[in-house]
């Protein structure tokens, strides 16, 4: 069925051409992920497409029952709306229904004996049932929860960028729609969450129109890809890797083209340089064929991106972590790490959100002060730091005069030296560029603009906290070369499965409560051996297969069940640690309703929120486990 219909539109800013006469439709089905250079109009377009934006020509056409939806980078919330609140927010009629029947069990607990209130209940009770709407509010906790975000009834306005980010992502999955478009999906969420996603991407229905640096999750979601470069689009019927292949093929194709255009344009040089007499009408259509020749060549600003920079010497002693603690309040992030890096050492940070990963990464950098343990660098150690956010920018400045200040001028590998304004050309900043105060920049521009500033200071051991995250492909393609040829250390926090397994040969995992394991091998190895560790322990906690006998079984054969001392032990105290558990929540929720205005206590709050929820869940299935045992010794003694 088709969708929507995007009819040669053109859009710039002032002598910038963003994208122009780009044409394309979307059918049921599609998915299709936009790729291209940071700053080429793939946000832009998006917003154009969703009508948040106008083109400066051309049209978009959507069909009249289709529903179209967007996840931008900055959604907005409602002020007082919680995180369920605003995923239920939708138009639809379940979603309706949801919000009436909540409102009507809210009013009721005020009031329990209203009559009025009681009939109304019973016809939402009714609509519930017509349209099926009962799983709408667990499928949303669902999509919540696989997001990072335990908090239901927390008001949005208390969360951080990141969390906002997935409430609205979780709203824009779960209300329904036609054409769901997403602009970097997989920034500020973990490594579970993208698998996650991926797999709720793969079996959606309706179209899906996104922009993602992700390329393993490109490669799995997409079969469609249109790629903007110097203001063209380019459509491919392919996935990522198909995609790679066919843009090569079409890279040969134009460069053969153009050698042909440049052989041309010798002769008519050649021609023009004998001095031809313009006077005959044969002559004057050969120099306007010179000129329209010299026009057909290739556009500028398709230079490929440079980072060939020297780094400074390391001696033996790098990085030296012994004992590592660090706790927030109550809540432990490291417990007891010891990690001595080695030469050429390439280590990736994983785990979930709020785990403690960046905190490793200040630790080192000597942003936070331990609790326990020491970090202790070499005395050659050159840090530069790449961090997730752009707080060390002052976007005030200009672009020159920001990576002036960390350095005019750089030796590159080769031993020779260039100027801070041919370093911003390397790194695809224009000489016109380079004037622009930062503020104005994409938000992609300023993540290469901020990486070119780490990268000048010449620093032999990189810490990069998320470094994907808002760069473009080509960018991330050029860092991991860089990467492969770089003589110093890396340690990189991550959720990129794909830049992980690319470029690190070691993985330090947050698993919770400060374990920090430590695997030796890329990301995809590491998640292997964590899931035949997972298999070895539910096969190790599944009840043994009774052994096969050749005699009818009796009742005088009957296993003799019994609890173990352990089992008797737990099933007496099991009820008071869940009540324990419970008052615990109860606690904590009051502590987060008084700190509304504390976002760093907040964020702590949360943490020790979601570990009483998962203790609780635990004590839960401990219990049914236990009460199960009970019932098959008793109904064992009776002979049942």
């Amino acid at each position: 069925m088709h969708l929507l219909s995007v009819e040669n539109i053109s859009k710039s800013y002032s002598e910038k051409i963003l994208f122009e006469d780009v044409t394309f439709g979307i059918e049921t089905g599609d998915k299709i992920g936009i790729i291209g250079v940071n700053g080429t109009g793939k946000s832009t377009l998006l917003k154009v497409i969703a009508g948040l934006e106008s083109a400066d020509s051309g049209k978009v056409s959507i069909g009249r029952s289709v529903v179209l939806r967007m996840l931008a980078q900055d959604p907005s919330f409602a002020p007082e709306e919680t995180a369920l609140e605003h995923v239920l927010a939708g138009d639809s009629p379940q979603l309706k229904a949801v919000r009436d029947y909540s409102a009507i069990m809210a009013e009721l607990a005020l009031n329990p004996e209203e009559t009025k209130l009681q009939e109304r209940l019973i016809a939402a009770n009714q609509r519930m049932d017509e349209l099926d709407a009962w799983q709408l509010e667990s499928e949303a906790k669902t999509a919540l929860t696989k997001l990072g975000i335990h908090n239901y009834d927390d008001k949005v306005s208390t969360f951080s960028g990141g969390q906002r980010k997935r409430v609205a992502m979780a709203a824009a999955l779960l209300q329904p729609s036609d054409v769901l478009i997403l602009d970097e999906p997989t920034n500020h969420i973990d490594n579970d969450s993208v698998a996650w996603l991926e797999g709720m991407l793969q079996k959606r229905r309706g179209a899906l129109l996104m922009i993602t640096h992700d390329r393993y999750f490109l490669d799995r979601v997409s079969n469609r890809v249109i790629e903007l470069d110097r203001g063209k689009a380019y459509f491919y019927e392919a996935n990522y890797s198909r995609f790679l292949e066919l843009k090569l093929e079409r890279e040969e194709r134009e460069v053969a083209s153009e050698a042909k255009r440049q052989n041309l344009l010798r002769n008519e040089l050649a021609w023009i340089r004998r001095g031809a007499q313009a006077r005959s009408t044969k002559q004057k259509a050969r120099i306007d064929r010179f000129e329209a020749l010299k026009e057909q060549g290739p556009k500028a600003n398709g230079a490929k991106m440079d980072v060939s920079i020297a780094s400074s010497r390391l001696g033996r002693k790098i990085i030296e972590i012994e004992h590592l603690s660090k706790r927030f309040g109550e809540r432990t992030l490291i417990n007891d790490l010891s990690y001595i890096a080695v030469p050429e050492d390439r280590v990736g940070i994983v785990g979930r959100n709020g785990s403690g990963k960046s905190t490793l990464l200040k630790l080192i950098a000597g942003k936070l002060t331990p609790d326990g343990g020491t970090v202790e660098l070499g005395t050659t150690v050159k840090l530069g730091w790449f961090s997730q956010e752009h707080e060390e920018m002052d976007e005030s400045l200009r672009v020159m005069e920001y990576i002036r200040e960390g350095a005019d001028q750089v030796k590159t590998s080769d031993g020779s030296t260039i100027s801070a304004g041919q370093m911003l050309e390397r790194f695809l900043f224009e000489p016109a560029m380079q004037w622009s105060v930062i503020s104005k920049l994409s938000g992609g521009e300023k993540r290469r603009l901020q990486l070119l500033r780490v990268l000048m200071n010449a620093p032999n051991v990189l810490l990069l906290d998320e470094p994907t995250n808002d760069l473009d492909i080509a960018t991330l393609t050029v860092l991991e070369d860089y990467l492969d040829d770089f003589p110093g250390v890396v340690v990189t926090v991550s959720h990129d499965r794909y830049f992980l397994d690319r470029t690190v040969e070691r993985i330090l995992a947050f698993e919770g409560e400060g374990v920090v394991t430590h695997h030796v091998g890329n990301y995809s190895e590491y998640r292997e051996f964590a899931e035949r560790q997972e298999a070895q322990k539910l096969a190790a906690s599944a009840p043994a297969k009774p052994a096969a006998t050749s005699k009818p079984e009796s009742k005088e054969a009957r296993p003799v069940l019994k609890m173990s001392y352990k089992d008797q032990k737990d099933f007496e105290q099991i009820d008071g640690w869940i009540e324990e558990a419970e008052e615990g929540l109860k606690a904590v929720a009051g502590k987060m309703e008084s700190a509304s205005s504390d976002s760093a206590l907040l964020q702590e709050l949360a943490a020790e929120q979601q570990r009483l929820e998962t203790k609780l869940d635990e004590l839960l299935a401990r219990w049914t486990e236990l009460n199960e045992l009970a019932e098959q010794i008793e109904a064992n003694k009776s002979g049942k």
